[in-house]
């Protein structure tokens, strides 16, 4: 009796256990399925008449599959996705983000001068950099954006931003004999030999100080002297480090903040905080030292009048768009560029040249012929040395900075060719599809700086690039970076010829994807031209 009564039990518990397995499995079949079902609407959940794009997946949205696509260029991953869905416009997800990336260079051009696209994501990119508020004016937009920069571009003009300014000029052409002295008669302080060995010069950082100085003396009518250019190459070393801790769509710390407290290195945040506080505390001290000297009764400079106008709405008002911090965010905002962009132009240029060496002879013959060898090159010159000139366009064009621009946001809902764009969508515009397009320039994948000549002559009619955007957000740098890379450009040509520190390059060097694309720091050998 008693076998029998445990052999029943055995099977009865046998049974239970079984049974317990088998509603286990369909509970986890039912779950997965659940999933699944799940997963798929959430990866082809759009807006109603939204462009077509990649699925939404998991955290990242469509970011995974953009990255997959070409992970070290965004620009060429969207021309590769807008290929693949057959539209001028990708529409998808960056997390929880929709965006829409325009590819076809008409529709840029309609983008970047609609007011409806005039918005700025409020991105923990932005927040970092201006002590986690909205302030600056690369970043901020509607109201606040709008008198910001109005009174910053219509005073700094005063002071030479923006136009042709005889004053800035004969500062950058100071600033140019200092730069070409540190290699002709060799460093005279400890900092310049880390840039100067010999015949050999440290790219992009040799080129940086005319460019700075102009701006500090723009903005505080004072300049380093070269004493202290130290400083002055700290600035561009630390703009360049927050450039390339990320991408010009945020990369995923800008998707998922969080990211900045489990991995503040490898998201990018640390470097960013890095490269961006150097610039703040410099601009936060010159703006104390000016409030301590500041009279109301006359302005020395952009900084008086700033502050001369925060303290007056504030006793009229009560309240003021201006204030210690916008200030400084406003120096940082036009200094980054100036810090790093130009240079790393002008390097780029330096490194086409070594790659095509008949650019550098025409560059050589021209200065010869218009300038001589007795002054520098002035903006004079300018006009008269067109294939110069279109070196530095060439190379904006051949080599775009910035793929895909600052992401625009539409301020409101908008039909756009067909398709609904709402509010608060992302919109960033393809440059390179622009720049590369063979219906405007026949052969873009070639450098040709004569593709912007006729007879001889500069013929801005066929410049179709667009390097500094257009429309209300323009770059308000523009005319002051094409005017000081003129001077520095043709001042370190008048002086010098460049080769190859070793064997002269193959190919290009290794592009750097950052807000900015930039190559690796490198040596080249410059030889006095006699």
């Amino acid at each position: 009796v008693r076998r029998t009564l445990f052999h029943t039990a055995t099977l009865s518990q046998l049974y239970s256990r079984r049974d317990g397995a088998m509603i286990g499995i369909v509970i986890l079949i039912a779950g997965i399925t659940y999933l699944a079902v799940k997963f798929y609407q959430n990866a082809y959940k759009t807006f109603d008449n939204f462009p077509p794009g990649p699925p939404n997946l998991p955290v990242y949205g469509a970011y995974w599959i953009v990255l997959a696509s070409e992970f070290n260029n965004l620009a060429g991953a969207f021309k590769r996705l807008g290929e693949w869905y057959q539209t001028k416009m990708v529409g998808l997800f960056l997390g929880p983000v929709p965006a829409v990336i325009v590819n076809d260079p008409a529709m840029i051009k309609e983008v970047l001068n609609s007011e409806d696209f005039d918005g700025r994501m409020d991105i923990i990119l932005g927040r970092l950099r201006s002590y986690w508020k909205k302030l600056g004016v690369f970043f901020t937009d509607g109201y606040f954006w709008h008198v910001q920069r109005r009174f910053s571009l219509r005073y700094m003009r005063d002071f030479g931003f923006g136009r042709r300014d005889a004053t800035l000029e004969a500062v950058v052409e100071t600033e140019v004999r200092e730069m070409l002295d540190m290699t002709l008669n060799g460093p005279k302080y400890p900092a310049e030999q880390d840039l100067v060995k010999g015949d050999l010069i440290y790219l992009p950082h040799y080129f940086a100080v005319p460019f700075i100085n102009g701006l500090l003396h723009v903005l505080s009518r004072m300049t380093l002297p070269r004493r202290d250019y130290h400083v002055l190459w700290d600035l561009a070393r630390h703009a360049l480090i927050f450039q390339r801790n990320s991408n010009d769509i945020g990369a995923a710390l800008s998707l998922t903040p969080w990211l900045k407290d489990v991995l503040p290195n490898y998201s990018g945040y640390n470097g960013l905080r890095k490269g961006n506080q150097y610039m703040l505390d410099f601009f936060r001290k010159l703006i104390d030292e000016t409030m301590t000297t500041q009279e109301d009764s006359h302005s020395r400079h952009f900084l008086d009048m700033y502050v001369k106008k925060m303290k007056e709405e504030m006793e009229a008002q009560g309240k003021t768009t201006f204030s210690v911090d916008q200030l400084t965010l406003i120096c940082t905002d036009y200094m980054f560029p100036t810090a790093s962009a130009v240079e790393t132009i002008l390097t780029l240029l330096v490194e086409r040249m070594l790659l095509q060496p008949e650019i550098q002879a025409r560059v050589h013959e021209e200065i010869d012929r218009v300038v001589g060898r007795g002054r520098l090159p002035s903006l004079d010159d300018r006009r008269n040395m067109p294939y110069t000139e279109a070196c530095l366009r060439e190379m904006m064009r051949h080599e775009t900075l910035v793929p895909l621009g600052v992401p625009h946001r539409a301020v409101n809902d908008v039909h756009f060719h067909g398709y609904d764009i709402p509010e608060n969508t992302m919109v960033s515009v393809n440059y390179v599809m622009l720049h590369m397009d063979k219906d405007i320039w026949g052969d873009p994948e070639n450098f040709r700086p004569e593709r912007f000549l006729t007879n001889g002559e500069l013929d801005l009619s066929k410049d179709k690039s667009l390097p500094f955007g257009a429309g209300r957000r323009l770059c308000a740098g523009e005319t002051y970076a094409r005017q000081c890379m003129f001077q520095v450009f043709a001042g370190f040509m008048q002086a010098f010829r460049v080769s190859a520190r070793d064997q002269p390059p193959a190919k290009p060097s290794r592009r750097i994807q950052g807000i900015i694309t930039t190559i690796p720091e490198f040596w080249v050998r410059v030889t006095p031209r006699t």
